[in-house]
């Protein structure tokens, strides 16, 4: 029998950015199971249906009022589910919800959704809440949202340990019921040549050097730590540039880090834009020096984990999530005065078989634990009832028991 899965939260597919989007595309393109028929709400101006990679993807048309663009997405979405599981008696159906938006209104989707036998999963996302960008009111708003959702949903997906042991300690009295499952990584090499036009053309106009310069990749946004940064690399003594991908274009946020750090002044700093072409993106890590992640709302980070497959030296902001996914294939470094800047005077001394080492570990790390293809094959076992191996559910419980027991000793 056809398990039917309806996907909610992403913006669709196909993927043009965002984590929540390349993991619906990676889902759905490299699918085994022929059993599983996925259905993808895909976020539009306008209302129709195609298909991709397989899957039904189905447009909700929603109005652009802003930052509740997204959680009225969220609703009608669901309330489109619903419709076509009751038109077509899909009752053999699960609905999997990406992020905790919609908390105040879960409830009575969730209500109506098992009347009908229909399972409803939810991805935690990371700490919403947390992010700069959000006025008191609406991080208000997020934290009970993410309340509610926990409460009701009849399984919590998390793709961070560290989300995860947040979830069973700060809502244990729901009993929340959880597992863990990572978010994947792309750990193929960039198909560019180092003589192809794109990458020439890219190094001529910015000019960056192979294997000179640092790389920062992610939004643009006070929690990610550009402040930190780019002021930790000013203090350093380091010949190579600082090159950061991302887009500042009306970004308050720029204007506000250019007067604190006058950055400009220094000319290793090279604000680059964005890089859309991914085959030039992963050779552009390929051949950087070094890459800086100050990402610090977890949980995991889908820019950590194509840096770590892909860039030889990475330097961590030292939280659990990155901590948890970079392991001893990173160094780290802390929000202390001095702390980034030290370490980026030491990490241009590093030998080549020290560089070569952490390369190695990071690249191991993530074939081992975030390679796609068993990502892909876990989801498939969630979504049609199939348990994970004992092997799996064993490295969990231990996981679980050595959080809480470094956690008490932490209490001590």
């Amino acid at each position: 029998m056809t398990k039917h899965i309806f996907i909610v939260g992403s913006k669709g597919i196909p993927a043009k950015y965002g984590g929540f989007e390349t993991f619906v595309d990676q889902l759905t393109e490299r699918k085994k199971n022929n059993e599983i028929q996925y259905h993808v709400a895909c976020l539009s101006d306008r209302k129709s249906e195609y298909i991709h990679n397989g899957a039904r993807c189905f447009e909700v048309k929603v109005p652009r009022i802003g930052s509740a663009r997204a959680v009225l997405y969220d609703v009608l979405s669901l309330r489109e589910c619903i419709r076509y599981i009751k038109k077509n008696k899909l009752y053999n159906s699960t609905v999997y919800i990406l992020a905790c938006r919609i908390g105040p209104f879960f409830y009575v989707f969730k209500r109506k959704l098992s009347k009908m036998g229909v399972q409803v999963l939810v991805n935690p996302d990371g700490h919403e809440w947390k992010r700069g960008k959000w006025n008191a009111l609406i991080k208000r708003y997020w934290k009970l949202s993410e309340r509610l959702m926990v409460k009701h949903a009849d399984l919590l997906v998390c793709d961070s340990k560290g989300i995860e042991q947040y979830i069973q300690q700060d809502y244990a009295s729901y009993k929340p019921n959880t597992i863990f499952i990572a978010y994947g990584a792309d750990i193929t090499k960039s198909t560019l040549e180092d003589c192809d036009e794109k990458l020439i053309n890219w190094i001529e106009r910015f000019q960056v050097w192979p294997n000179e310069y640092y790389l920062i990749i992610g939004r643009f946004v006070p929690e990610n730590n550009y402040e930190l940064m780019i002021t930790e690399f000013m203090k350093s003594s380091s010949n190579k540039d600082l090159i950061i991908i991302t887009g500042v274009e009306t970004n308050p946020f720029y204007q506000e880090l250019l007067e604190k750090t006058n950055f400009t002044q220094d000319k290793r700093i090279k604000f680059v834009g964005t890089v859309y072409d991914q085959q030039l993106l992963k050779k552009i890590r390929e051949l950087a020096y070094g890459y800086l992640h100050g990402h610090e709302v977890g949980g995991t980070n889908p820019s950590l984990l194509e840096a770590l497959a892909s860039t030889k030296l990475n330097l961590l902001y030292d939280v659990v999530f990155n901590r948890e996914v970079g392991e001893d294939g990173a160094v780290y470094f802390t929000k202390e005065q001095g702390s980034l800047a030290k370490l980026i005077d030491t990490a241009d001394q590093y030998s080549h078989t020290m560089i070569s080492q952490l390369e190695q570990a990071a690249k191991h790390r993530i074939t081992m634990a975030y390679a796609w293809e068993s990502i892909v094959d876990k989801y498939e076992r969630i979504f049609i009832d199939e348990e994970l191996s004992e092997f799996e559910r064993e490295q969990h419980r231990n996981w679980k028991q050595s959080r809480t027991v470094s956690m008490n000793e932490h209490h001590v």
